[in-house]
């Protein structure tokens, strides 16, 4: 078993101001993916100035955020937040879904292309090689929380947790997915789009790997208290979420090369 390094989670305060390791890991995601960005940006569009691209950052992290925040609220704890509205705002004790920031980003996404005169998935296939390094950085401010951590297991790198009340050694399923949906889904992105690519396979190779990452993880990681398992003693809210990312990723690829595989098997 390995010992959980215990992290403030709290990285350093100003008086009342207190800067928190798991804001500073969203930081560091749209800060990597700005700087990302600008090394693709040539490619996808060399009229593009700083300017165009800072206001893509900037809408994409309002999507990240807003649609993170609500789509926890919505998906995971709405009776809660029901009860106390105020907790909304309080970003830092963590609760955010990937699958509604995922959601608020295709919608600034959306609104973002008409406005530059680009195509939805044209700009969706610029930006998802970006996302991982977001992901990533969000697993680790899971892990540093000690929060969302698996199930019990006696591999030898299991951890306690001290935000554990039953003090269990765990999977420390916040690094199985900081593996997949960063390191892995990066890795699978970025040398899949060094490649021209037809509009939409991009997309696809992101919502397909990330849904089968995330849906294989949840078979570790616990699920969330106020939810538990939905069906069958082991379907989680994840899972489910996962199933139309797998589903639609499948179609966008299909979508994505229907065209060049019926031009080789023309006559």
């Amino acid at each position: 078993m390995l010992a959980y390094p215990h992290i403030d989670p709290v990285v350093f305060s100003l008086g009342p101001l207190q800067v928190h390791w798991y804001g500073l890991m969203y930081l560091i995601g749209i800060g990597g993916g700005w700087w990302l960005a600008a090394q693709r940006v040539r490619a996808f569009d060399p009229n593009w100035t700083r300017e165009t691209l800072s206001d893509l950052i900037f809408w994409i992290a309002l999507g990240v955020i807003v649609g993170g925040r609500l789509g926890y609220v919505l998906f995971y704890d709405l009776e809660a937040y029901w009860h106390d509205p105020s907790l909304i705002l309080q970003i830092w004790r963590g609760g955010m879904s990937f699958h509604g920031g995922f959601i608020g980003v295709m919608l600034c996404c959306w609104f973002f292309a008409r406005r530059h005169g680009k195509k939805f998935f044209e700009l969706m296939d610029f930006i998802a090689p970006l996302v991982p390094l977001g992901l990533g950085a969000g697993r680790i401010g899971n892990f540093i929380n000690a929060e969302l951590w698996g199930k019990p297991t006696d591999v030898p790198w299991a951890m306690i947790f001290p935000t554990d009340p039953a003090q269990l050694a765990r999977h420390p399923s916040q690094l199985y997915q900081f593996a997949l949906e960063g390191v892995a889904l990066f890795i699978i992105l970025w040398v899949f789009s060094r490649k021209p690519r037809p509009m939409m396979a991009v997309s696809g190779m992101f919502a397909l790997w990330y849904g089968v990452f995330r849906f294989l993880v949840e078979f570790v990681r616990m699920p969330d208290p106020q939810l538990g398992y939905l069906a069958w003693g082991w379907v989680t809210m994840g899972q489910i979420l996962c199933l139309p990312m797998i589903l639609g990723g499948l179609l966008l690829l299909a979508f994505a090369y229907r065209e060049p595989l019926m031009q080789r098997f023309r006559p």
